[in-house]
């Protein structure tokens, strides 16, 4: 096979890229009243998640890739190399949504991915190694409670069959969904280690903005811990029952709720961010006191012995929560726990290098959410591009915007350092 030599940058097809983000987020657009957009929900495992898998597998086949399903129903799109025996660079991301997602989030690191493979195409580069386009299964987390779920059984940190088993909140079951969507796959859930994984994701946040450049190196990844607590209290009527002699398990919940955020304000966590994303209580009646309340508690740290201590100083409130008021009970389960995890330091100076010599000006920092790629830095060389985004970074609502001109740069970074990676 004759070995092409890569042109000085990947003509990487701005309008195509940002073409393909709009066709996929058109699968599962809603409008969503609160902006006045159209917003996005592609919940995993749900049939616009598999109509979204279908037009990805799709183009990833014109595009000339070996495409291959795992058991876990994580897609990969293989472009083989030139050394049969190198190991391959895995670039990619997610392509499932929240339930109030924008265009980017996710998708721009696999569509970005599948941009790197078809310019390369355009311009007949080869490289030494392989080069496989990876999209991973609901690394959101939101349907079935765990994030980064996909890469996280590929990578041994979960073990398949406890992911099978994890039920959304209609009690459906994670591995009949995936089997009812036709994309239970034959392939090994358990990935090889890779030469390297690379992933180009929007920042979610206002520094790069803040700072003035269009592209980030990211440094890792901060810990993460999601806990779903259930309140158990006492029914009772609204108008008859005496304060005193009531067990309101909402009243406790928002006590939680307040002591999670007066954690963070008082500094002794550092960096602590505590978020109480999802409450609930039954039987949810004007004139019933609740007998029921249930929450999460997300909370994330860059010091893995500060978030311990946050954690700790949570469960000695809940103690005490049901120490005071007699009758009431207190259920916590753990559903997603990660500690810091840092990136690889020549990834790293690859996507840092590559920024420069295109001209961007660029800066180092650490992720606030989670990524697959913190998943396969526990098996191989990892880092992430970082593209700036408008409305202070906002994400996780229609609102996300990258504008065409950040998103490809990001990817021409991304094509760079893949180049580099594969050689």
């Amino acid at each position: 096979m004759t070995v092409s030599a890569p042109p000085a940058t990947l003509p990487v097809d701005s309008d195509r890229l940002w073409s393909s983000l709009m066709a996929l987020a058109r699968i599962g657009e809603y409008p969503d009243a609160a902006t006045g957009l159209m917003g996005v929900n592609r919940q995993a495992l749900t049939d616009e998640d598999a109509a979204g898998r279908r037009l990805l597998i799709g183009w990833m086949e014109d595009a000339g890739l070996t495409v291959t399903i795992d058991a876990m129903g994580n897609v990969f799109g293989r472009r083989e190399g030139t050394d049969p025996d190198a190991l391959p660079v895995v670039a990619g991301s997610h392509i499932d949504s929240v339930g109030t997602a924008g265009a980017f989030d996710g998708c721009l690191g696999v569509l970005g991915a599948l941009e790197v493979v078809r310019a390369m195409n355009d311009a007949g580069v080869t490289t030494r190694r392989p080069v496989i386009v990876a999209s991973w299964t609901e690394e959101e987390g939101v349907r079935f409670g765990t994030d980064m779920l996909g890469s996280a059984v590929a990578t041994g940190r979960i073990p398949l069959e406890q992911a099978y088993d994890l039920r959304d909140g209609a009690g459906l079951r994670f591995g009949d969904e995936l089997a009812r969507i036709g994309f239970r796959g034959d392939a090994s859930a358990h990935i090889e280690a890779p030469h390297a994984y690379v992933e180009c994701h929007i920042e979610q946040g206002p520094i790069l903005a803040a700072e003035g450049h269009p592209v980030g190196v990211v440094t890792g990844v901060q810990a993460i811990s999601w806990q779903r607590i259930t309140v158990h209290g006492r029914a009772a009527h609204a108008g008859t029952t005496p304060t005193e002699l009531r067990v309101d398990a909402g009243l406790a919940a928002a006590r939680i709720v307040v002591h999670v955020r007066q954690m963070v304000d008082s500094g002794e966590y550092g960096q602590l961010r505590a978020t109480v994303g999802h409450f609930r209580t039954e039987p949810s009646l004007p004139n019933v006191v609740p007998e029921l309340a249930e929450i999460t508690v997300d909370l994330r740290n860059p010091d893995d012995g500060l978030m311990a201590r946050a954690e700790a100083d949570l469960a000695a409130f809940l103690a005490q929560l049901q120490t005071e008021t007699p009758g009431l009970r207190i259920e916590t389960e753990q559903t997603a726990k990660t500690p810091v995890v840092p990136f690889d330091e020549d990834v790293q100076n690859h996507i840092e290098k590559s920024a420069y010599e295109l001209g961007f000006t660029t800066m180092r920092l650490m992720s606030g959410a989670g990524h697959d790629a913190q998943e396969m830095a526990a098996i191989a060389p990892s880092a992430m591009v970082f593209v700036r985004g408008q409305y202070d970074g906002i994400s996780h609502n229609p609102r996300e915007y990258s504008t065409p001109e950040d998103c490809a740069a990001g990817v021409r970074v991304l094509a760079e350092t893949i180049l580099g990676l594969a050689e």
